[in-house]
């Protein structure tokens, strides 16, 4: 072999070991709500085959507009987008885990799970038209729990979230007043509160103010050990915030049946559905600009959802069912490289 043979040949193994090196590390971001699953899946998967996931939890808005922008690997939202949203971008989108939003307080001598609301009363707080814990409209649900005159300080999010969106969505649907005056997204206009970026944001903001309320995902609120309220559901009774309850709300999603497999859960029948479930979504390119990193993508989230379940419950996540795992396997189909080769 000469000089020019040799040096060929080992341009060659370098450019393969580069190729190799870089689908060590697969790139996401978005939705801060299913971080703390996605981090201790990363971890694992890790051990397991030696791939690392970055995830950067930077909120829905954010994740939507890096994968638009492609960016990143995959996006993660949890607002489900609609279909000529994904048409326009040429985006594939599937459900990747459930959970729940909880609303959370900083209130002496009030235990966990004791203090309960009702849609209505609780869109009326974060309207600014309840301003204090022993107003009336929230004493008359709660005889017997001890609640002064302290201010309620709202907090909400600064940035553009699908925890949001779940929030609002299911105010929304209780409030008419909410729905006219705030609405639904992403990001709206608060006519009241502090804004934290990010659920540790908000958390971080409910643990240092008395008298606070905010929302962030039910796996915040363990980790914070912050006091989650009881709310009541569609059919009318008063459910606690737990695996057994967003499981509840999810048992009737039509996945298959609806655009993106984008199914809101908020608000859904059943007596022990929790009323602010849902689940979180990844967008990917339809027509992949690097199919080697989609392929990795999607061998990652078939891991998760063969592997994951453990860790996903210890989280109060609650895992896909298998038939709706089987509806995915479907749509990652739709994911090819320019030639039209399915990636996985």
């Amino acid at each position: 072999m000469n000089f020019s043979t040799k040096l060929l040949a080992g341009a060659a193994l370098l450019a393969v070991a580069a190729s190799a090196s870089a689908q060590t590390t697969i790139t996401g971001a978005g939705a801060t709500f299913p971080f703390p699953i996605y981090a201790k899946w990363a971890d694992e998967y890790k051990k397991a085959t030696g791939v690392a996931m970055n995830y950067q939890s930077i909120g829905s808005g954010g994740g939507i507009k890096q994968i638009q922008s492609k960016t990143v690997d995959f996006g993660a939202s949890d607002m489900p987008l609609a279909a000529d949203a994904l048409a326009k971008d040429g985006l594939v989108q599937f459900p990747a885990i459930i959970g729940g939003v909880v609303p959370v307080t900083n209130l002496d001598a009030v235990k966990p799970g004791e203090l309960r609301l009702t849609g209505t009363v609780l869109a009326d707080i974060f309207l600014g038209k309840v301003k204090v814990w022993n107003d009336k409209a929230i004493t008359d649900l709660n005889p017997g729990v001890k609640l002064d005159a302290t201010p309620i300080t709202v907090v909400r999010r600064s940035d553009g979230s699908g925890t949001m969106f779940v929030f609002v969505d299911y105010l929304s649907k209780v409030s008419p007043e909410w729905k006219s005056k705030v609405g639904v997204g992403t990001a709206v206009s608060w006519p009241e509160g502090v804004g934290g970026k990010g659920n540790e944001g908000v958390a971080q903001y409910v643990q240092r103010i008395k008298g606070a309320i905010g929302y962030v995902e039910y796996a915040y609120a363990k980790k914070n050990k912050l006091d989650h309220i009881a709310l009541k559901n569609k059919d009318g009774q008063f459910v606690q915030p737990e695996e057994a309850s967003f499981a509840a709300a999810s048992a009737g999603a039509d996945w298959k049946n609806t655009a993106g497999m984008g199914v809101i859960l908020t608000d859904q029948s059943g007596a022990k559905s929790w009323p602010m479930t849902s689940a979180s979504f990844i967008l990917m390119h339809a027509k992949s600009p690097k199919p080697e990193a989609s392929r990795e993508v999607l061998k990652f989230f078939d891991w998760a959802f063969k592997s994951g379940q453990k860790s996903a419950l210890e989280l109060d996540y609650v895992p896909l069912p298998a038939a709706t795992v089987t509806l995915i396997g479907a749509e990652w189909k739709k994911i090819s490289d320019a030639n039209g080769k399915a990636v996985f």
